[in-house]
């Protein structure tokens, strides 16, 4: 179990939140909070969870070019909703998948295995210049980075958020690194919430007739104009997407959120921040509430994701909250990046040993815990991430129970 000396941090006190270490058998159901996330005296809320529809839009795997390099990037997401809007705006919830293989080359990919055994590191290279390649080649399926987080869409959207699930291949397969990449990230939200910013306010923009019906495919029509409150905006990023949304709502970048957008809340899942960056001031945050969610038993993430959003967050004066979930490893945050889903590059990256069953534990670590399933993983991450949201997004106080501890 995670233990860490430190305090719980309260709203404009400069006190440091403890990493939690989440005690999973009471965490294993997120429907622990409910009510509307609108506000708790409204006759809508009295209903509880409701009806989640979802639609997807593309707008091209070439819609824009990295500044510097000129590689491209896609502007595609999926949308989960309330199927009753209502009449008062919805906070918007961005969420944003970080490094991953961006192509299902199955042939490749079982190449790249028999490479790494053979240590032969021009074929293990030329594998995954297939994997990471975009576009992907004519008749190679892109994998949906972004469909890996619609379990918690749909649970967000069931307590009345619009959760916008945004895809980055583009950046993924892209050349850049460390800073460069977080801040690519960053303005790939952006340019999202400039196209719900524009189809909220005038019904006009480049979503307009870009819906299509998240399961068939066929186009639908969804009604947007002003139900979705832009000023209520929370961002969810797991791993090189938790460094991208902590960029994004850093202080000094700011000033590139497009107007009429405010960024209330900011969740880290897993960070893969760049611990060697030179200028920590590009990531400090001070007025806008942070937390950081890590598993005991991640292979890809070490605990200086809790460090750095410490010392990201040194000076804030709002609410910052770290979580050390037991048992929990990287990849089982994303459906598709999670053996059960049988994608292309799946797997179960956390620690284990052969004497230890059903236990694992960071790789190379020797603090080992049962180790939480694929489900039983994304429920306790649902579970905080709606405690987060509700807290800062709509002032629901009921939620501090959660995120203190």
């Amino acid at each position: 179990m995670n233990h860490a000396d430190t305090t719980t941090a309260v709203r404009r006190r400069p006190i440091r939140a403890c990493a939690l270490a989440a005690s999973t058998a009471a965490l294993l159901v997120p429907h622990t909070l409910t009510g509307s996330p609108a506000t708790a005296a409204t006759p809508d809320a009295a209903r509880g969870p409701r009806g989640v529809a979802a639609v997807t839009y593309n707008l091209g795997d070439q819609a824009y070019r990295l500044p510097g390099t000129g590689e491209p990037v896609e502007i595609a997401g999926t949308v989960h909703y309330p199927t009753d809007l209502g009449t008062t705006p919805r906070p918007l919830v961005v969420q944003l998948h970080g490094w991953h293989e961006t192509c299902a080359d199955r042939a490749a990919a079982e190449a790249r295995t028999a490479a790494e055994l053979a240590q032969d590191w021009e074929a293990y290279e030329s594998a995954s210049l297939k994997l990471f390649s975009w576009p992907c080649a004519p008749g190679t399926r892109p994998i949906a980075n972004d469909r890996g987080y619609d379990y918690l869409g749909e649970e967000l959207a069931r307590r009345g958020f619009v959760v916008v699930s945004i895809r980055a291949n583009g950046i993924n397969a892209s050349s850049v690194r460390g800073d460069e990449n977080a801040s690519a990230r960053a303005e790939l939200i952006n340019r999202h919430l400039a196209l719900w910013q524009q189809l909220g306010t005038s019904g006009r923009g480049g979503l307009v007739g870009a819906f299509r019906d998240a399961i068939t495919g066929k186009p639908r029509s969804v009604d947007f104009r002003h139900r979705v409150d832009l000023n209520k905006v929370g961002t969810m990023g797991h791993s090189r997407g938790g460094a991208g949304v902590t960029w994004q709502a850093a202080d000094r970048h700011k000033n590139l959120w497009p107007t009429g957008v405010k960024v209330r809340a900011v969740l880290a899942l897993a960070p893969a921040y760049n611990v060697m960056t030179e200028d920590m001031t590009a990531y400090e945050i001070t007025e806008t509430p942070l937390a950081v969610l890590r598993g005991t038993c991640d292979g890809q993430v070490g605990t200086e994701a809790f460090s750095f959003a410490a010392d990201a967050t040194a000076r804030s004066t709002a609410g910052f909250h770290q979580v050390a979930i037991d048992g929990a490893n990287h990849n089982y945050f994303n459906t598709q990046w999670s053996p059960e889903s049988k994608e292309v590059a799946a797997r179960d990256d956390a620690g284990h040993d052969a004497d230890r069953p059903g236990q694992c534990t960071e790789p190379g670590g020797s603090a080992y815990a049962p180790q939480l399933t694929e489900a039983g993983q994304r429920r306790v991450g649902a579970a905080y991430a709606e405690a987060f949201f509700r807290r800062y997004l709509t002032d629901d106080t009921r939620s501090e129970a959660m995120l203190n501890g």
